[in-house]
């Protein structure tokens, strides 16, 4: 009986031994995925281009799908505000007509009746002419102004598609340079990692340490191994929504400048003045307005009358059948005639016109009232988010200071066997967590103060 429960043991020694063996295996079969995946990543990301935030701006005003449309968009509101689609220019026109009958038939007249063979007879002309409106109680004028209008708007339309574009891309821009220095962080934590693996195993197999801690340094390169690998996948997946962005090649690599400088010069009451004159919103109200007052100068035309005048040149013949008068005749010459007309009671259709160009310019006055307001308000709450942003990044630059040095020693503790792995990994995680909150910190502080250009209507001017 001891012989079969000295085998059993055995037997499970050996499993045990197995098992240790096979996770030793996954583990390190792991690690070298890890570790060739970075390696790969590390010598692309050497090799890469450097794009610049200016260079990228260039590329997608160029091939932006977005600003494309919006400057077709404009195309069309000026073919639309040209003088050809004004109303100004006279009208020209031709025509011409032949037509002919064959007849058979008798005349009757006072000196009898007399019959006549089928012949043919024919009428014929042309004519040019020229018409051109003098006067419509000045609707054309009107009409032609807000087809102007129509242009600005669209161009501010486009302008603020621009904005936004140059919003979106600096924040696209900014996240892939997060993610590169996140990246950067989580390499050499996984090299912070992995060094103390190897320490690890080292101080087990000379009998200075447990497998505890070798266990524990291995979830720890497998989290850190883990945690890069993911990253790296986010900025792959951040740097095609870019090549989006400016148009190009989805897998276009590249890298970028994680260089970050802030140029916001202006206060508070500056940059709500700037709103003011600057902001597109605003813009756009102040040309809406300018529309409105047109429309309702427009649909007061219809009060007064029109004269319009008219000139051209006609050729016009003719043959008759046979008969004992007239057998044709031919007539030519120009012509010309003013022309005036007035309604003098439409149903009511102008007036009603009028009123509703009367209410479409009171809502348009409340409106501009309700954006001027509001860009106000966002310009103040843009300012103080910069402002907080700013000071968050003074506060994680500290943060950051305190972290390295505590790590530092940390470190220096942990090599001479004063603190545990416990401790450590705390230490380490402490200077992760306050190197990307500092990176984040610093894109966040960026991003606000773009923002606040935008609203300040200062954005374009970079």
């Amino acid at each position: 009986m001891n012989t079969d429960l000295e085998n059993t043991l055995n037997t499970r020694h050996c499993e045990g031994r197995m098992t240790e063996a096979i996770a030793l295996r996954l583990r390190d079969c792991f690690a070298s995925l890890a570790m060739t995946l970075l390696i790969g990543f590390s010598m692309n990301t050497q090799a890469q281009d450097v794009l610049t935030r200016d260079e990228a701006m260039k590329l997608a005003l160029q091939h932006n799908y977005d600003i494309q449309v919006a400057q077709k968009t404009v195309e069309t509101a000026q073919n639309n505000a040209s003088i050809y689609n004004s109303g100004y220019l006279p009208s020209a026109s031709a025509s011409g007509n032949a037509n002919v009958t064959y007849n058979t038939g008798e005349n009757e007249t006072a000196q009898g009746t007399s019959t006549f063979d089928a012949t043919d007879a024919y009428n014929y002309g042309a004519s040019v002419g020229i018409n051109y409106t003098i006067f419509n109680g000045l609707g054309r004028m009107y009409n032609y102004k807000q087809l102007k209008e129509q242009h600005n708007i669209s161009e501010l339309q486009a302008k603020q598609i621009i904005e936004n574009t140059v919003l979106q891309l600096s924040s696209s821009y900014f996240q892939i340079a997060q993610l590169t220095e996140t990246v950067a962080i989580l390499e050499n934590a996984l090299s912070v990692s992995s060094t103390r693996l190897k320490r690890a195993n080292y101080n087990y197999e000379y009998g200075q340490s447990t497998q505890l801690d070798v266990l524990n340094a291995e979830v720890d390169v497998n989290n850190d191994s883990i945690n890069l690998l993911n990253t790296v996948q986010q900025l792959e997946n951040a740097k095609r929504n870019l090549n989006l962005i400016m148009g190009r090649t989805l897998n276009t690599d590249f890298a970028v400048d994680t260089t970050v400088s802030f140029s916001m010069a202006f206060a508070a009451e500056e940059l709500s003045t700037k709103a003011l004159e600057r902001n597109v919103q605003i813009e756009q109200t102040h040309s809406q307005l300018r529309n409105s007052e047109f429309a309702i100068k427009a649909s007061r035309a219809g009060w007064f009358p029109s004269l319009s005048a008219n000139a051209g040149y006609a050729y016009n013949g003719n043959k008759n059948p046979a008969s004992p008068f007239l057998q044709g005749s031919q007539s030519y010459g120009p012509q010309a005639g003013l022309s005036l007309s007035w309604n003098i009671f439409d149903g009511g259709t102008t007036k009603t016109r009028q009123q509703n160009a009367q209410i479409a310019l009171e809502s348009q006055k409340i409106q501009q009232e309700r954006t001027t307001v509001t860009v106000q308000r966002d310009v103040l709450n843009a300012y103080s988010s910069y402002q907080n942003a700013l000071f968050v990044l003074q506060a994680q630059q500290a943060n950051l200071a305190t972290t390295q040095r505590n790590f530092d020693r940390t470190n220096e503790m942990f090599k001479q066997g004063q603190v545990t792995s416990i401790e450590f990994r705390q230490a380490q995680l402490n200077m992760l967590n306050a190197q990307s909150n500092h990176s984040q910190a610093k894109y966040n502080a960026k991003n606000a103060e773009l923002q606040l250009k935008q609203l300040a209507g200062v954005l374009l001017e970079e």
